[in-house]
Formats: C-alpha cells, structure tokens, sequence
C-alpha cells in the first residue's frame, strides 16, 4: 500500500474538520422583512478541475450574498468558487442580508475526490512533517529572534507600535508553549505546561475564562495577563490551509485554539514568510498582531567570525578585518556596521573589506562589529587603545574651560535667541556632518536670523553667577555654515539692563573658512577692551586685566552671524560652546 492510500485512510478514519470566522453581523435596518429560509436557494457545479466549485446565489430575492464555504474559507457576493480538495463531506452555508434583516440557509456538499497534490504541497510538509511525521510537528515562539512577536496598525504590515526584542516576554510562561500541527486528520494541539500569556486588553482572557481553558489569572498589566491553563477544555481542534490571491492562510477550527501568543484575534493566521523551520504569521482584528515560530528543539543556524584589530603605518590609524567569516548557505548577510567608539561608523555589506579608521584623541574606545544576515545580529567587541593624540589633533577644552553646551547631552547652561531687533530662530537639529573631527555629536544648534542686524543667540548664566577671565580667556564653539560668514562673539553684563549694550566687549570675529565643513571658532580676549571711555566705570582696554571686568562682571555670551547685516537671511550651525571657568557669587 502506498503513501497516499495510507494517508487517505487515516483521514477517512479520524474524520475533519474545517471552520472560518463568524459572518459579521450588517446593521439591520427597520424595513420590510427578513427573508425565508424558502426563498433562499444556491447551486453547485464543478468549475476548472474536480476540485474548484463555482456557488451561485439563485435566491428568490434580492440581497448581500455572505459565504461560509466549509472548507475554512468565508467569502462575499452572488457567485464565488470554492476549493475542496478532500474527499469528504462539506457544510456550506448562505447567509442573505436585506433591507430587513437576514436569513441563512445551509447545504451538504459530498467531495468524492482527493487533491493529492495538496496534501503534499510544500507548505503543508513544511508545517506538519508530512506523511513521514505520524505525530505531527511541534512548534515554539522563536523567541531568540528580535520582533518574534509584534502589534502595529491594521493597514500595514509591519509591526510599528511594538516590537518584542529577543526573550523580551522571559518569566511569563510562554515560551515553552507547544503548538503541534498534524496531517492525519488535521489535528492541532495545544500545550502550554499549566500556564501561558495572552492579550488581556484584546479580550483574550475573557473567552478563555469563558471557555474553561484558562482558569485564574497570576499576573497582569493593562496589556498582558499570564493565566493558569487547562489546555483540554479547548477540545478537539483542527487546522487548514487555504490560498487566496497568492497568499497563505492558516485557519484553527475554533477560538479556544490560538498559534503562538493568544492576541485575541479571529484564528485566521495569515503567512507572511515560511520554510521548514521558520513561520511568520500575522492575524487581525483591532490590531494587527506578528508572530514567528520555529521547530521545537531547533537551533538557528549562527554567523561566526572574529573582530582583528590592528594599527597600521599611518598616525591612530587602525584596521578593523572580520577574520574566519562563517555564513550558513540559507543566510545573507545584509549590512555589516563598524562602531569605533568613537561617535562614528561604518557601514558595508562585504564581510571581506578592510576598514581604515583613524582615532583624533588617546584613550580607550570600546568598538563593536555587528553583522545582520537573515534579520538576526551577530555583534564582537573589542578595546582600543590609543596611546597618544592625532598630530594634527587641536584640544578644544583647554585649562579651566568648562562645556556650557553641546546641545545634546550636556547642558551646563541653555542656548536662548534675541530678536528684539528682527525676526530669528534657534532650534536643536541633527548634525549635517558627523563622519569627520571634529564633530562627531548627534545634534547641534542651528541659528538663523532674517533681515535682523543685531539679533543673536546668548547664553546668560543664572542670577550671582559670572565667567572667570582670569585664568581662561578663551571661548570657543563649532561652527559650520558658508565659507565668508562672520561669526562675532561678545561678552556683556545685563545687571546694566536697558544699557548692557555699553559693557559689550570690542568685536572679536571668526570668519568661516569653508563651505559646509565643520571649524572650531576661537574667540581670545586676551587684549580685547570693552565700554567707551566717555561711559566711565564700563571702560577698560583689557578685560582680562582689569580686575571690573575679569572676574564678577560678564554674564551672558552673545553670538551674532554677519553683524550689522540686515540684508537677508543667514544660518550658521552651532556646537559645544565652551570657555572659562565660572565662578558664583554668593
């Protein structure tokens, strides 16, 4: 006796059954009369082979013909074709919807043929373990695997509001959960070992409860609810398979029998990705939930390799080498991200490249590689240790100079704007060029003003507070802008209110040499003086010198793009404003 005669009498004897999710209910509006069972009617006949049926709705009255064709499948309008391929008997049913109501009329359709060809089709095998698997095939959550379960919106496929990184759910009796697919008489069977997580906010539990198959809740949040389980009150469940407009779905005979994490949804699992070890699943009802699963017990296949790191000829260069690469024959590596610890990267896709990287300051960088291949990270670290800075590597913060801000994670003192003469901006953006020192940092500022001559970003201490010139009297800050721009930066004391302007230090102007290029602007005022001479008190021709000015009197910094200009608009791009040390009143 051959596979397939074995096979169909093992099907005949077990006997199956296939199920679809519930019509849903039309409003029903208060007009005339729902039809009779009587003036319902629908036929039969074999379509294109002898397992494609066309139904055509022959109903005595006019409506919304609604399907449930028996084999798992629903479907909607007055002719639709139907695929049995099992020899056995079906249970169709027509549902009409009217302007008063609805009625539903069923028939028993006799399949005398077998689809052998679909019992052996690849997908099947690859879920059940096919003819040569008498006890099926067990499958667990993947849950090593990032975005091994998942929710987004119902109108994507992709799971954009949560993702679960890998064992993200550990300690919530779910990934030892079994979900064991069988082809003889397509049985499918649930073991969750006493417990298990489900959706609590999708309602879940609730039909479980109601259902007997979870008992008592252990813990909840908003979203989750870990359960006692009792995993016969689900009764006897079966699978199908059906194929619409080129996809796969997976239907479970009932809602007391969920794949993977219990999300509440209607059992109908559509297959997004699938192969002998690897099923990805998507279901939806008031959300759309993700899932992936693998065969229980087995091990995904790893990419192996080693990080070398090694100094070249060259001045803190560095070479970075993946060394023994290993890819498995089913993965693809599809990015390879160098982190030099440094705030830069590298990205490439050949495992093969030498990569050159040169570190400006010494320290210790921890760099890491991580290579992605078939949606799974491979990641090595390593320390470098650099030993002395670049050459041509400037320091930026000198004695007793402090960061006032770099507009990311420090900030010792906020960054305001001053259009009280004509419009202007400040906002925090991300960096138009951090792949080369001197700026490596996320974010920065960006100033703009329009049609403004003197308007500016200032940075004003808090009350009792003042910049320390005495043993410090440099300021500095990245800029990045237009190669001509003038960068003035001016030191005041506001304590003079209305007359601030008359304390300002002289002009000391930075002019942008590049265009678009990151420059460390150094503004001294070593020499520079400040005040008229007709103002008295506020005059000095050092302000490093002059004990009125050096310490106890400037509070606020200004910094102004092509000063006295009012003839358009200018935008410069600001970063870690530092300069001396600040000393605080008491």
């Amino acid at each position: 006796m051959n596979k397939k005669h074995i096979l169909f009498s093992a099907l005949v004897l077990v006997g199956l059954s296939w199920f679809g999710c519930e019509p849903t209910e039309l409003d029903k509006p208060n007009i005339g009369s729902a039809p009779t069972a009587e003036e319902l009617d629908f036929t039969i006949t074999q379509g294109s082979d002898p397992y494609h049926f066309v139904i055509v709705n022959t109903s005595s009255v006019k409506g919304v013909a609604s399907w449930d064709l028996g084999n798992g499948m629903k479907d909607k309008g007055d002719s639709v074709i139907a695929y049995y391929p099992l020899a056995k008997t079906y249970s169709i049913t027509l549902t009409l919807y009217t302007s008063g109501g609805s009625t539903s009329k069923a028939k028993e359709f006799e399949q005398t043929e077998t689809d052998w060809s679909y019992l052996e089709s690849p997908i099947i095998t690859a879920l059940t373990g096919g003819v040569d698997a008498p006890n099926g095939k067990t499958w667990v959550i993947d849950s090593l695997s990032e975005a091994h379960l998942g929710v987004g919106p119902t109108d994507s496929y992709s799971p954009s509001w949560w993702a679960a990184a890998p064992l993200a759910k550990s300690g919530h009796f779910l990934y030892d959960d079994e979900f064991t697919f069988k082809l003889v008489g397509f049985a499918y069977t649930i073991n969750t070992h006493g417990a298990t997580h489900v959706n609590h906010d999708g309602n879940a539990d609730e039909d479980g409860i109601a259902g007997g198959y979870y008992t008592s809740a252990i813990w909840n949040d908003a979203y989750d609810i870990d359960m006692n389980t009792n995993d016969a009150a689900r009764g006897e469940l079966t699978w199908s398979i059906s194929e619409e407009n080129g996809k796969y779905y997976i239907q479970v005979s009932s809602q007391a029998g969920n794949i993977s994490y219990d999300d509440g949804n209607p059992r109908v699992y559509e297959v997004l990705e699938w192969s002998e070890n690897f099923f990805h699943l998507r279901t939806a009802g008031g959300a759309a939930r993700y899932h992936k699963l693998i065969p229980k017990g087995y091990v995904r296949p790893t990419v192996s390799f080693n990080l070398n790191v090694a100094s070249t000829t060259n001045p803190n260069e560095y070479s970075f080498t993946l060394q023994d690469l290993q890819v498995p024959t089913d993965f693809t590596i599809s990015n390879i991200v160098y982190d030099f610890g440094d705030g830069s990267t590298y990205q490439t896709t050949n495992g093969s490249e030498v990569v050159l990287h040169t570190y400006m300051r010494k320290g210790d960088y921890a760099s890491n590689v991580t290579v992605t291949a078939n949606e799974q990270n491979f990641t090595k670290s390593v320390t470098v240790n650099v030993t002395a800075n670049h050459p041509s590597y400037q320091e930026y913060l000198l004695d007793a100079m402090v960061m006032y801000n770099d507009f990311g994670e420090t900030t010792l003192v906020p960054m305001q704007v001053d259009q009280s003469d004509g419009g202007a901006t400040l906002e925090i953006v991300s960096n138009p060029d951090n792949s080369l020192y001197p700026n490596r940092s996320a974010h920065c500022a960006l100033f703009t003003k329009y049609n403004a001559q003197w308007a500016n970003a200032y940075t004003r201490l808090p009350d009792g507070y003042r910049f320390d010139l005495t043993l410090q009297p440099i300021f500095k800050v990245l800029v990045y802008g237009n190669a001509g721009d003038q960068i003035l930066l001016k030191l005041e004391n506001t304590d003079r209110g209305g007359n601030a302007w008359q304390t300002g230090t002289y002009d000391v102007i930075y002019t942008i040499q590049n265009d678009n290029k990151w420059e460390i602007a150094e503004f001294n005022f070593a020499g520079v003086g400040a005040g008229w001479d007709w103002t008295g008190d506020i005059y000095t021709s050092d302000v490093t010198t002059d004990p009125n000015f050096n310490t106890d009197f400037y509070n606020i910094v200004r910094i102004m793009i092509n000063p006295g200009n009012s003839g358009g608009t200018f935008s410069v791009h600001l970063d870690d404003l530092a300069g001396p040390h600040i000393e605080g009143l008491k």
